[in-house]
């Protein structure tokens, strides 16, 4: 099963706070805000939520396609994606713009307060899915990740048009999209995914109850921090996938890109939806106890034993016979 991940490629400048922003926030002044905090620490790392998705993807073994749009001070970062199994070799860059920047401060709590330059990621909306499904041979999935918003939407239109099945990850797009365009990106997904603000958000901007967001996507993931994961399909009971592992939280940015890769994998691998989840769980938390997006590392021994002694032998004989 092919995979191609439309999404945003960007640098990540990640700080710590060693204190609580809830301590300095005046709840009836929020209009009047400002505020600095003095940070500890500072790391520089390659992020985007495309690019994390997709290594991922390649730390599971699969080659993902990246698309999405970078500068021309993209060469270094093409190359680590492309050392570790990501096809870079669809993505646009542009001749005036830098690739995006998030730039984030985490505080005690994992309370995180975060910027985001778009850069060349707004040319995004330029890229055509046709010509790079006919390169590559054929795609199974796109996963349609956050992104420049007119990218969104035109790579699901563009699905729709062709026939090609498409999982929608509006996230931290929600927030700069209004209804209209929330429905259009989300109807007819085969997968919608979200965490659990993110799917109250949905169902307020959208105007659509929970039962009716169900009806217009395939399946509805929804990730919910701590108390793991819910799946839900249409005319079927939801399942549940707890967490993998109690690890030391040390940083929680792209626990949520990586648990959709994991969860990308296993359906690549034909694994049930549950699988799919647990696969997500156990890559998001090598996330979660390391700083940086794509600084994880792992063997395949150490992961099925994390994911076994999490979800079972049987589960864990399941994804042997595909982790090489």
């Amino acid at each position: 099963m092919r995979i191609a991940v439309c999404g945003s490629i960007a640098t990540d400048h990640l700080m710590t706070y060693q204190g609580r922003f809830a301590d300095s926030l005046v709840p009836d002044q929020l209009a009047k805000i400002s505020v600095s905090f003095l940070v500890d620490d500072l790391q520089l790392r390659r992020g985007g939520i495309g690019a994390n998705i997709s290594f991922g993807m390649a730390r599971l073994g699969h080659r993902p396609v990246l698309v999405g749009a970078v500068g021309e001070d993209f060469a270094a970062y093409r190359s680590w994606l492309e050392r570790h199994g990501v096809n870079c070799e669809h993505i646009l860059v542009s001749e005036v713009r830098h690739t995006a920047r998030f730039v984030c401060t985490t505080d005690e709590d994992m309370a995180q307060i975060a910027s985001f330059y778009a850069g060349a990621m707004s040319e995004a909306r330029n890229l055509e899915l046709g010509p790079i499904v006919t390169a590559v041979g054929g795609v199974d999935l796109v996963m349609i990740s956050p992104d420049d918003p007119e990218a969104m939407l035109r790579h699901s239109a563009e699905c729709r048009t062709r026939g090609i099945p498409f999982a929608a990850d509006p996230s931290q797009q929600l927030a700069f999209m209004d209804g209209a365009s929330i429905r259009t990106l989300v109807d007819g997904a085969t997968y919608l995914f979200t965490n659990e603000y993110e799917a109250a958000m949905t169902e307020q901007k959208t105007g659509w109850s929970a039962e009716e967001i169900l009806d217009r996507v395939g399946t509805r993931i929804i990730t919910r921090g701590r108390d793991g994961a819910t799946i839900l399909r249409r005319g079927e009971d939801p399942v549940h996938v707890p967490i993998a592992a109690a690890v030391k939280r040390v940083d929680p940015t792209g626990v949520g890109d990586a648990f959709r890769a994991g969860f990308l994998a296993g359906l690549a691998w034909e694994l049930s939806p549950e699988r799919c989840g647990q696969l997500g769980s156990t890559l998001a938390s090598y996330v979660l106890e390391t700083v940086g997006t794509q600084e994880y590392t792992f063997d395949a021994p150490g992961f099925l034993d994390r994911f076994s002694e999490a979800y079972g032998a049987q589960a864990g004989a399941e994804v042997a016979a595909h982790l090489a």
